[in-house]
């Protein structure tokens, strides 16, 4: 299978393609393709939410989005909880920038992890994995992945809602444009500035 054949199976049209397919199984195929994206950070999640917004309409695909995609980072979470010591999380947990990025959530907590969550190009699968394996409580995880997820799932979903205004507003398209791009530059300008922080006390340390 090459890489054209895979790219197709994640259009829009597919994945709307395949939830009209299985409509027979009610909600539970739109739950799944978000929750499967906590495992696999490889998955488009924006793609599925737009796909749940469209196919559901707006506030039952929100909620559909927002249900799978927050259990399934709670469940990667919990898993790792549960298995953070064996020997692949061991190794994991050895590597420089996974006890730095642990570190910072360890030291900062709900804020950076509910902003994380906000953006939707975060990959969550990987920060699900490292908050598990640090010390940061289960009560401060939950909430930040329940109101960030809530936030990301939202702004997806109102952009998927009605793809046929999109294409016949161009201005309604070309401010929604500006909003993900927007998402998408302030998630990386908090990923930059976790990297800055982290050098600098890098360096403090070794002075």
């Amino acid at each position: 299978m090459d890489m054209e054949t895979v790219k197709q199976w994640f259009t829009l049209d597919h994945i709307l393609a395949l939830l009209d397919q299985y409509r027979s199984f009610g909600l539970l195929p739109g739950i799944a393709v978000t929750l499967l994206e906590s495992f696999f950070p490889i998955l488009p999640m924006v793609v599925f939410v737009m796909a749940n917004a469209a196919a559901f309409g707006l506030w039952k695909g929100f909620f559909i989005s927002w249900f799978g995609a927050s259990l399934g980072s709670l469940l990667v979470f919990w898993l790792t909880r549960k298995v953070g010591q064996k020997r692949f999380f061991h190794f994991v947990r050895r590597h420089r920038k996974v006890r730095q990025f642990m570190h910072w959530i360890e030291r900062h907590g709900f804020g950076p992890l509910f902003l994380l969550y906000c953006f939707p190009f975060t990959p969550s699968a990987l920060v699900n994995i490292v908050a598990g394996l640090s010390r940061i409580s289960r009560q401060q995880f939950i909430l930040a992945v329940l109101l960030g997820k809530m936030i990301m799932v939202f702004t997806i979903s109102f952009i998927g809602y009605d793809l046929v205004a999109l294409v016949h507003q161009p201005l309604r398209t070309a401010m929604i444009t500006a909003a993900v791009f927007l998402l998408w530059y302030a998630g990386k300008r908090v990923e930059a500035r976790f990297s800055l922080t982290e050098k600098r006390e890098s360096e403090g340390d070794g002075e």
